[in-house]
């Protein structure tokens, strides 16, 4: 078992686990495994020791050969050494005779070669020479050229010395004091261009000026005619762009083209020109101060885009169309922005008027160059508005001065030279006029001839601003009506609602009434004035009787504030004895009065429309119905007779049949009663002393004593008790006016318990 468990091991070379497990688990034990091997052991040894005896032999022998071997390479290395002596001697004259032939033949190939460079930098040197001639004589564009010939020609032929590396390092300095030379003189082209812009501008807009004012006809005239008699055209008139030399530019355009750097001087260019017309584009003083300056500011900008718009067909791609429309549509909303904020604080219609023609121009000239206009037509409109309004501001100075200087007194005139010139200056029918003598009096004032006159001033000079801005006749006359209908509407009636503002007398706001209604009956005239001036078909847009209608409220308004205030002043002036014992049997003399002042007040208001004498007549009625109801109610009046009561009720009677005669046509029927009504029933109640009737309809609609409330019925009942009872202090009361005690303090209790339920 031991014999085979070795032979396992000597025969497998890794896996020994399975031998090993076998020795330690047979019997025996591990001791005789170890004896076994150890006798293994020496028997190897034994097999090593033979094979070691048996290889040394050979050992010996081939040391022995390597030693003979090392003698014969001894005596090879000495015959070696005596050959290469022999030939080293043998070459060495040899080799010095070819050494001076090398060095002949290689002097001799640089004689051939330095003459051959020195053919060739002959050239090159003269080429420098002239060159830095060219520069120095400020002739970049042939000292370009000059440059391109010897960087890319003459240069790479001479070949690499150190003087040619000076000239080419000197190339890119030359090429750049040349570029930047250019840039130099584009700067001062910038520079002069900017300062020849205003006067490019202005004779742009004089040829403009010139040729709006001729005809096509006659210029067409005028060329056959010189070429008949064959005048040479005039030499002395040339474009704007001719005043400026473009040559500088064109010549750098050049430069920078060879340079290669063409892309980058065109964008260079653009943005300084973008530069400048942003600066262009910042008036230099206030535009609204004077036409000088307006003047200026829009020769500058016109100038500045018609060389732009030149060169976009001589710059060789300096100006493309996208750049250019690009660059006006920034400066023409700029230019638009400025004119409206400085022509907004313009008070002078004069200079509105030289404005709007040097702007006119501007925008006929851009067209004449091809460049867009809007939104300048928009900002004439805007400043046409404005204009409109400069101007009513100054009719509002002229309106005041002929109503501070009116008399609102009837125009009459003593012969027929005066009635001549009033017809002549205001379209009145006169022909009820024609057969009254003299002297003869017309139904308005002063005021209604002179304002209309200043109309038609205003609208001559409206007219004036509409002219030349293309507009067609029937748009010129709705604009002018519009206009003249605003002067009247808004200056003239805000100068009246001025006036009416202080107190005036009666007949002059009478006055005042009748007269804006001639002058509104009159714009139909203003109307066909206008249509005659511009040759355009009559138009009606002002409704009848609208025009002065906030003038004739006021007016009104204030009459009937006067005949309220007059009336007061009536009823003020006479005090009621409210203790009287038996009344006069007819109304108060006051009343008389009052109504008979009415009455003649609205017969001097026939020449007022109806609506305004009806207006008149309510608020005096109104008011008249008002204060005696107070006066009856009043908290300071404690007691009132029954004496005093049916005084108070002819009086009423008095002012009912007033009411009830209809003093003025156009009236309701009864309409003037209704404001005594309440009045009325409250009299009525109390003189027929109807409880019952008024206690059974308290609170039903349409009742006898509807418009009586429980506080005034009960207010009015205590005055009378109080009254009575003062009377009857010292006396015996007699049964029926003991009952009638009882019967007033039933109702009045009553009363108070309505008057309760209703709060």
């Amino acid at each position: 078992m031991t014999n085979a468990t070795i032979q396992e091991i000597e025969g497998i070379d890794d896996y020994w686990g399975p031998a090993f497990r076998s020795v330690y688990e047979g019997e025996g034990g591990h001791e005789a495994f170890v004896q076994q091997l150890d006798e293994r052991i020496q028997q190897h040894d034994k097999e090593i020791e033979k094979l070691c005896n048996f290889y040394y032999q050979g050992f010996i022998d081939s040391i022995r050969e390597l030693l003979q071997v090392r003698s014969h390479a001894e005596e090879l290395h000495s015959e070696i050494s005596n050959v290469d002596a022999n030939v080293k001697e043998s070459s060495e004259s040899l080799c010095n005779r070819a050494e001076e032939l090398i060095r002949a033949r290689r002097v001799e190939l640089n004689i051939a070669s330095t003459i051959e460079k020195m053919e060739l930098c002959l050239p090159l040197l003269t080429t420098y020479s002239k060159l830095k001639t060219q520069v120095e004589a400020k002739r970049y564009y042939p000292a370009l050229k000059t440059l391109e010939q010897l960087e890319h020609v003459l240069l790479p032929r001479v070949g690499p010395y150190k003087w040619c590396s000076q000239i080419s390092a000197d190339i890119p300095k030359l090429r750049q004091s040349i570029q930047d030379a250019s840039m130099a003189d584009l700067r001062d082209f910038l520079e002069n261009i900017r300062k020849l812009s205003p006067q490019v501008g202005a004779l742009a807009l004089k040829q403009t000026q010139e040729m709006l004012g001729r005809s096509l006809e006659l210029i067409i005239k005028n060329k056959k005619e010189a070429a008949s008699l064959g005048i040479p055209r005039d030499t002395n008139s040339q474009s704007p762009h001719e005043l400026v030399d473009f040559s500088p530019l064109h010549r750098c355009l050049h430069i920078h083209s060879v340079l290669g750097a063409k892309n980058d001087f065109v964008q260079y260019y653009r943005a300084q020109r973008k530069q400048q017309a942003r600066l262009v584009l910042i008036p230099s003083g206030n535009l609204h101060d004077s036409i000088h300056n307006m003047k200026g500011y829009l020769n500058s900008v016109l100038g500045f885009f018609i060389l732009e718009e030149h060169l976009l067909t001589t710059g060789a791609g300096l100006v493309s169309r996208d750049w250019l429309l690009d660059t006006w549509s920034m400066a023409v909303t700029k230019v638009a922005s400025t004119l409206r904020t400085n022509t907004s604080l313009i008070t002078d219609p004069t200079l509105m008027l030289s404005i709007k023609h040097q702007i006119v121009l501007f925008i006929n000239a851009l067209k004449c160059y091809g460049l867009p206009t809007e939104p300048l037509p928009l900002l004439l409109q805007e400043m046409a508005e404005h204009y409109t309004e400069v101007l009513m501001q100054r009719w509002v100075v002229v309106f005041r001065d002929i109503l501070d200087n009116a008399s609102f007194a009837p125009i009459e005139v003593s012969n027929q030279e005066e009635y001549d010139a009033v017809m002549d200056t205001f379209p009145y029918d006169g022909d009820e006029l024609e057969t009254q003598p003299f002297p003869r009096r017309f139904p308005f004032t002063s005021l209604v001839p002179a304002v209309y006159v200043q109309v038609k001033e205003f609208i001559y000079a409206w007219l004036k601003y509409s002219a030349g801005l293309g507009l067609g006749g029937g748009r010129r006359a709705a604009a002018a009506r519009h206009s003249a209908s605003l002067l009247l509407s808004r200056s003239f009636t805000g100068c009246l609602s001025a006036l009416f503002r202080r107190p005036l007398p009666l007949t002059q706001l009478v006055q005042i009434i009748v007269d804006t209604q001639y002058l509104e009956d009159a714009t139909s005239f203003l109307y066909e004035f206008i249509s005659n001036i511009t040759g355009s078909e009559l138009v009606t847009t002002q409704t009848a009787g609208s025009m002065f209608q906030a003038a004739r409220d006021d007016a009104e308004k204030q009459i009937c504030e006067k005949l309220e205030k007059k009336v007061d002043e009536f009823l003020d002036l006479e005090n009621y004895d409210w203790l009287l014992v038996e009344p006069s049997g007819q109304a108060s003399s006051f009343v008389t009065d009052m109504l008979s002042y009415l009455s003649g007040v609205l017969t001097s208001l026939e020449q007022l429309p109806q609506f305004a004498r009806v207006a008149a007549v309510r608020a005096a009625t109104n008011r008249i119905a008002t204060r005696l109801r107070n006066l009856l109610l009043e908290p300071g009046v404690r007691q009132i007779s029954s004496g005093a009561l049916y005084q108070l009720d002819l009086d009423v009677i008095q002012c009912e049949q007033f009411a009830a005669a209809e003093p003025v046509p156009g009236l309701r029927e009864g309409e003037l009663l209704e404001h005594f009504a309440s009045l009325r029933q409250l009299l009525d109640l109390i003189t027929g002393w109807d409880w019952s009737s008024y206690l059974h309809d308290v609170g039903i609609e349409g009742g006898k004593y509807a418009l009586v409330t429980p506080r005034d019925a009960a207010t009015l009942l205590e005055k009378l008790k109080e009254a009575e009872q003062k009377s009857s202090v010292f006396s015996v009361l007699k049964k029926n006016e003991r009952d009638r005690r009882k019967l007033l303090d039933t109702v009045l209790k009553q009363l108070k318990q309505l008057q309760n339920q209703d709060g």
